[in-house]
């Protein structure tokens, strides 16, 4: 009896933990229950149909879930979290294993905007963070397995190119008490803009409250830690200007392609 019993009182003590975690997971996946089960019903239903037979399916159906004008092409194996708070302009296309997760102010990707392969577009912001969210412009191309955390806010313009395996990071730890636990102490973020016509290098970081002035350019592998000038080019770590984008000659024998 006393077996049973503690038997008993440990199961009722375990459930409202398990309903707990039930909740908090449903929390981070969807704007409420009713929407997680059509998301995923449609994830399910139509988000693994390869070729532009699931390209087509996918313009129509997902229309159901989350905004999009005109026509977007997503292809099979993109993960959406949120889907309500996303939006796609006139012919953006999500390359496979791009994952877009929206919550809480949304996404937005301006027109004829490329998201490509294994690139991952993360706001997920559950501290009540004024200024998260990612907003991408026209034209732009994201590269392969590039990351953008937009808990502080990014903001990219038009025609900005971010090459493979760049970050965007608009979130940083505090860790100023050595006392502390630095998952104890919290977290900044001010948030990244960056301006039209920029190319960002394969690999390199641009982190928490920077700004990246029009036409810059970042070379490979650098990591920006404060604001870079318009129309120059910066590299290293940290990086730093090295000269201007017009000082840049092309040499005579190089063909240039359109």
């Amino acid at each position: 009896m006393a077996e049973h019993a503690f038997l008993k009182n440990h199961h009722s003590n375990l459930t409202p933990s398990k309903n707990n975690s039930i909740r908090l997971y449903l929390s981070r996946q969807a704007s409420n229950p009713f929407r997680y089960i059509l998301e995923q019903f449609l994830y399910l239903s139509v988000g693994w149909v390869p070729t532009i037979i699931g390209i087509a399916l996918r313009a129509v159906l997902y229309r159901l879930i989350m905004r999009m004008d005109g026509l977007a092409a997503i292809e099979n194996g993109v993960r959406l979290r949120f889907a309500d708070k996303i939006h796609l302009g006139q012919g953006v296309y999500l390359d496979q294993g791009a994952y877009l997760h929206a919550c809480p102010n949304g996404i937005q990707i301006g027109e004829n905007t490329i998201v490509m392969h294994g690139a991952i577009l993360h706001v997920y912001n559950f501290r009540g963070i004024p200024n998260s969210g990612i907003k991408i412009g026209k034209n732009c191309l994201i590269g392969e397995y590039s990351v953008i955390r937009g808990q502080g806010g990014v903001n990219i313009g038009d025609r900005v190119f971010t090459s493979p395996f760049t970050q965007l990071l608009a979130v940083n730890h505090v860790f100023s008490n050595p006392e502390l636990p630095f998952v104890d102490q919290g977290i900044t973020a001010e948030g990244i803009t960056i301006e039209d016509d920029v190319w960002l290098g394969a690999g390199a970081i641009i982190t928490d409250g920077v700004r990246v002035e029009k036409g810059a350019i970042v070379a490979a592998g650098a990591v920006v830690t404060k604001d870079v000038p318009a129309h120059t080019v910066v590299g290293g770590v940290p990086a730093r200007v090295i000269r201007e984008s017009g000082e840049v000659k092309l040499s005579a024998d190089k063909k240039v392609y359109f």
